[in-house]
């Protein structure tokens, strides 16, 4: 296997993929994001039997990586359009907590260059709502960092798609080859 080959180059897009997953899954743990959660972890679990097929020379799990993968690209971009509104969607709405808690961006109050500052009245404090904090200003507003978030893991899919799809068919001639 050389250095520059398609499995070489999965290996990356794949260990790369695990470490941007990983990241996302932390920040909407601290959002309380229900549903990307479960969808970070399904990705994660993908990733991990998309690195053991190339690496064990396995196509059948490579090709269950290449139909997440697609599943993936459709979930970051309705991800896209929640956070930009568009289509119908809202970023207000309770699809991503699935209804269960409150959810909010955790970088909506810590993205950037976010001056938080909590209502001083005491009148406030008796309420039932604890998102009493407001947001001064912001170099960059969430919802474009989340969108972010999406375009790099697109980013990342499509060209894990690309090598994944070269593998495949490099494995299965290898395949092939082995039980002549």
């Amino acid at each position: 296997m050389g250095c520059c080959s398609g499995r070489c180059m999965l290996i990356f897009i794949c260990s790369l993929q695990l470490i941007t997953a990983l990241e996302r899954q932390v920040f909407d743990f601290l959002g309380y994001q229900w549903a990307p959660i479960m969808i970070n972890f399904i990705q994660i679990i993908m990733v991990i039997l998309g690195l053991f097929g190339t690496i064990q020379y396995r196509p059948h799990y490579v090709i269950l990586y290449l139909v997440w993968t697609l599943l993936w690209v459709g979930w970051n971009v309705f991800v896209s359009c929640l956070y930009l509104d568009l289509g119908g969607l809202s970023k207000d709405s309770d699809i991503l907590s699935l209804g269960v808690s409150s959810h909010r961006s955790w970088w909506k109050e810590n993205g950037p260059g976010c001056e938080s500052k909590g209502l001083p009245a005491a009148g406030w404090q008796r309420q039932e709502n604890p998102e009493l904090i407001t947001v001064l200003s912001c170099w960059l507003e969430y919802q474009y960092i989340e969108v972010l978030h999406c375009i790099v893991q697109l980013l990342v899919s499509l060209v894990g798609f690309v090598y994944a799809c070269y593998v495949v068919s490099t494995l299965s001639d290898e395949e092939d080859s082995y039980y002549k």
